[in-house]
């Protein structure tokens, strides 16, 4: 067998996900595992390692098949040097983790940012396929973003990139301050945690809402379906979310001109009642040439999209 085979691997602060894609994208085998972060970086490196010759050997393939192995990690890297230089969420603080695997696996090691590979994911075998330059939201706790042009991921000249979630849409008087800082930041009003917050906010104040009912803490399902049902105050928080989403969207229209944004994560799940509102506020934002043949669509890869994208960092 002589096809060529590539290992994506997901590093969560539960648990680490890898699989195998062959050169077309193509999710072939998966597994997952502890990630065990409290056991420390070395632990957490092996784990990663036995995982991904626990895949293979798993697979009808074999090791010499292998061209090499791609990991998204969530937090600040160096890419160029393969170097996790802060990773909260695994306790990773300047782990020079390219070498230390390459040495290990005895393979050509990729690594980048989670919001990275997951739009790589889509734009090479999900949502984005045969697209040329896309942009990926991920809308989730907080706001990522990836930039893919040519087909490749652009980075910038520092890997920081494609930090969407950070752009400040929310004007002055009606800005609160984001977790990186600044004030207005799309994060505080379109992400799990800002749809949440401004609900909560709304119970706290007394407005008519369905979700005072609620006696368990409030999730942003809860605010999609309340919505659905026809609750105003919902309606007022998922419209002023989208909008802010879509006036973004504008923004990185007459910067990029992508041909197709790509909306992924938990909040995406909420469907049309968002979609529609975000290509709306994209429409009356973005100068009419920029809106000729772009699309606003969801997401297709779900929780995979982050392990077809490290796999192919080796390809793209």
């Amino acid at each position: 067998m002589s096809e060529k085979i590539y290992v994506g691997v997901d590093l969560g602060g539960t648990a680490i996900k890898v699989g195998i894609c062959n050169q077309e994208g193509e999710l072939l085998h998966t597994y997952e595992g502890p990630t065990e972060k409290e056991k420390g970086t070395d632990a957490v490196i092996e784990n990663i390692e036995k995982y991904v010759r626990l895949i293979v050997e798993q697979s009808p393939y074999t090791w010499d098949q292998l061209v090499g192995v791609g990991a998204g990690v969530a937090g600040f890297t160096d890419l160029r040097a393969g170097v996790i230089l802060l990773a909260p969420n695994i306790g990773f603080r300047n782990v020079p983790i390219r070498a230390i695997l390459e040495e290990r696996i005895g393979k050509t090691i990729v690594i980048d940012n989670d919001a990275n590979v997951a739009a790589l994911g889509e734009a090479w075998s999900g949502a984005g396929k045969g697209v040329t330059d896309c942009v990926c939201y991920t809308l989730g706790t907080g706001v990522g973003g990836g930039i893919i042009i040519n087909g490749k991921i652009y980075q910038g000249f520092a890997g920081l990139a494609g930090e969407i979630g950070h752009i400040s849409v929310v004007p002055d008087l009606e800005a609160i301050q984001c977790g990186c800082g600044k004030m207005g930041c799309l994060e505080t009003v379109s992400s799990a945690t800002g749809i949440i917050r401004m609900a909560v906010e709304a119970v706290e104040r007394g407005d008519a809402t369905s979700l005072s009912m609620i006696e368990s803490k409030i999730t942003a399902k809860d605010i999609f379906d309340a919505a659905k049902a026809g609750d105003e105050v919902s309606i007022r928080i998922v419209n002023r979310a989208a909008f802010y989403l879509g006036k973004s969207m504008a923004s990185v229209a007459a910067t990029l001109n992508p041909e197709r944004f790509i909306v992924g994560g938990g909040v995406s799940k909420a469907g049309d009642i968002l979609f529609s509102k975000i290509r709306e506020v994209f429409m009356e934002c973005t100068p009419a040439p920029l809106q000729q043949g772009v699309e606003i669509i969801p997401a297709k890869l779900g929780n995979d999209a982050g392990i077809v994208g490290a796999a192919g960092l080796l390809l793209r």
